[in-house]
């Protein structure tokens, strides 16, 4: 029997169904925003950049107001943090959780019809008004985190720290149903996903093992690899989640940081790839372990199925 997220949610404390069944709404008109952007006009560049100073696709604009008005409409966020404003966003006064998002992961595929996503985290709002300090909040400490992918079909993955659930849009119905109850990341694999374009400017641990990877059978690992890379954190996650692999966009000497967020999509992806049984780190210590200084902190991140992570961060031992 096919259950829908709105009973699924029913196994949630009141506030979660609320927050929970406003940000798939988000999620459901985001979705049609991204199938009807060729048709609306909504492809290409806005003419703006966001603080990191990426440009900013008109969709990143759209998909942030979706998500701003639909999940301040539930009341229980007292703030929300955007990978693409500046700073936080006061909202009801009364709310205690925090929501921190990522409109649209990927934005860059949207022109060429490649699958991108969003990804949100909750956290607990201080009981005073939310300043951009109450953000600053370990990956630990998030009570709630998930994804939706942009894809073939629109799927929403979400973990409130007991197990990872997918729900697939059934746009017959307009409603979001479970699919992949329980998801889990098998400890090995012989996949993996990095921009190899990038590979001058990686360090002695991350040439180490896609060397070994790339060598095969006659290499040191004696098992041939298969590489991937969609350049969206979503996509990439997904295929871990649903047939296992490592994702890997680590620091370099060109990206010191590394170049993903850490509250937008480290903490978040990390929080489900744990739960669904794989590791995370940055090659220094687990992703969720992280204590965050700023807003848009940047961090490396290397994720997927828990012996390949093991092995990365020995070699960065």
């Amino acid at each position: 029997m096919t259950v829908p997220l709105s009973t699924w949610l029913q196994t949630q404390h009141s506030d979660m169904r609320q927050m929970l069944g406003n940000i798939a709404g988000a999620c459901k008109v985001i979705s049609n925003a991204v199938a009807r952007a060729a048709l609306s006009g909504a492809q290409g560049d806005a003419g703006s950049g966001n603080i990191q100073g990426e440009e900013q696709k008109k969709l990143d604009i759209i998909s942030n107001d979706i998500m701003l008005n639909w999940a301040g409409a539930c009341g229980h966020f007292s703030a929300m943090a955007s990978e693409e404003l500046d700073t936080i966003v006061q909202c009801n006064p009364q709310g205690r959780y925090l929501l921190v998002f990522d409109p649209l992961d990927g934005s860059s595929n949207v022109d060429v019809n490649i699958s991108v996503g969003s990804i949100f985290s909750i956290l607990r709002a201080p009981e005073q008004t939310p300043t951009e300090a109450d953000f600053l909040q370990t990956g630990r400490q998030q009570i709630a985190a998930g994804y939706a992918l942009y894809g073939s079909s629109t799927m929403l993955v979400i973990t409130t720290g007991t197990g990872v659930h997918g729900f697939t849009l059934d746009r017959e119905i307009g409603e979001f149903v479970l699919t992949h109850p329980e998801l889990t990341i098998p400890n090995d694999t012989r996949e993996f996903a990095i921009n190899a374009s990038n590979s001058r400017f990686w360090e002695a641990p991350v040439a180490r093992y896609i060397d070994e990877c790339v060598a095969g059978k006659s290499g040191p690992r004696g098992e041939n690899f298969n590489m991937r890379w969609v350049a969206s954190m979503v996509a990439e996650v997904h295929r871990i989640l649903i047939r296992g692999g490592v994702f890997l966009y680590p620091k370099d000497s060109a990206k010191p940081n590394g170049k993903l967020r850490l509250l937008y999509e480290a903490n978040p992806m990390a929080m489900i790839v744990e739960q669904a049984g794989g590791a995370s780190s940055t090659g220094q210590q687990l992703t969720l372990d992280v204590q965050p200084s700023q807003l848009h902190q940047r961090v490396p991140v290397m994720l997927g199925s828990k012996n390949e992570v093991a092995r990365l961060i020995r070699y960065h031992e």
